[in-house]
């Protein structure tokens, strides 16, 4: 095994430069483990037990108040980032979970980082977007696009929790994170979703106007219905896509939502992707199958599916459902997602 000890002794570059380029933040490519794809450890998948956080926030829940840390929200950093303050559950993608108590209200604020939020457990909550009231019922997604305004208050029984979802670090390496407190202020006039809600007709809008969709309350109800109505796909799942109503593109331009029902007992087709995806178990249970690791997953559970890893899922004893956000718009605006099934 060769050592640094041993690189040093057979080192042709004089001390004197190698010092010049320290000296002045120059860094030859040629000894870059990056130059080569040597030593890079690639991202792994990851999984946040329900059973083991859900106990942790409830004695969260009973030290400290939406009222003094302005979300009471713990992230889910992933073991692979160098510090918490990378901010990332997977790729550009930050999972959290937040917990709202009856009678609490997180005041409101808005920033440049897109965000969602998706409902696990509780009734009675809402988050108010843009002036918008969407109940927060379990299942339901709520969007929070960049710059619109939201805030969370609960009048229902018993802690609401819900998975946020935001691009957080995408807007750190960007530098185009920015975050305004309220009051609220320029609220834009908002369009009732009922407009919406006529299949195959939509209002005369511009589509142009926000890159984001005018709709920021997805029902349960009316995701599960989607799903069960969707034929099985080529990898052997069902699988609808949370959209923008107007264009058909993601929701959100930096987060893209998925539901996804398996079928008991069959796996699916193995598929690679240069997408990162965070997931929320909704229904079910069963085994996901991320590179060479197996992941067992119940009700709650969020776990990782890293970029560039063959993925399988299989549920073995009922028709599990998956809430999956990813970052896999970002890397097709890019020119760089690249994905492939297993033949």
């Amino acid at each position: 095994m060769t050592t640094a000890v041993d690189n040093a002794k057979h080192d042709t570059v004089p001390a004197s430069l190698r010092q010049a380029w320290q000296d002045n933040h120059l860094v030859p490519l040629w000894e870059s483990p990056t130059a080569h794809k040597l030593d890079i450890q690639r991202e792994q998948p990851h999984i946040w037990p329900w059973a083991a956080t859900r106990p942790i926030l409830t004695k969260t829940a009973e030290i400290q108040s939406p009222k003094v840390v302005e979300r009471r929200v713990l992230s889910m950093v992933s073991p692979f980032s160098k510090s918490a303050q990378e901010e990332f559950t997977s790729g550009t993608v930050c999972a959290t979970l937040q917990t709202l108590l009856p009678g609490e209200r997180a005041r409101p604020h808005r920033h440049s980082m897109n965000a969602l939020r998706f409902v696990m457990e509780g009734s009675g909550a809402a988050t108010i977007v843009d002036g918008k009231d969407c109940p927060m019922e379990v299942g339901d997604l709520i969007i929070t696009p960049s710059w619109c305004w939201h805030e969370h208050y609960h009048n229902g029984q018993g802690p609401t929790i819900w998975m946020d979802v935001l691009d957080v670090s995408l807007n750190l390496y960007l530098g185009t994170d920015e975050f305004q407190p309220g009051p609220v202020v320029d609220l834009p006039v908002q369009v009732n979703d009922q407009v919406f809600s006529t299949a195959n007709i939509l209002p005369c809008m511009d589509s142009g106007e926000r890159p984001y969709s005018p709709v920021f309350r997805y029902p349960w109800a009316a995701a599960r219905q989607a799903l069960q109505a969707v034929p099985v796909g080529p990898d052997h799942a069902r699988r609808v896509r949370y959209v923008n109503p107007l264009n058909g593109e993601s929701a959100m331009s930096t987060l893209d939502c998925y539901l996804t029902g398996l079928q008991p007992g069959v796996p699916t087709r193995p598929f690679k992707t240069t997408a990162n995806t965070v997931c929320c178990v909704v229904q079910g249970s069963g085994v996901s199958k991320v590179g060479d690791r197996s992941i067992s997953w119940t009700q709650h559970d969020v776990f990782t599916l890293p970029q560039n890893h063959w993925i399988s899922h299989r549920s073995d004893d009922s028709n599990a459902t998956i809430f999956m956000v990813t970052d896999r718009d970002v890397y097709r605006k890019l020119g760089l997602l690249h994905e492939t099934y297993q033949d």
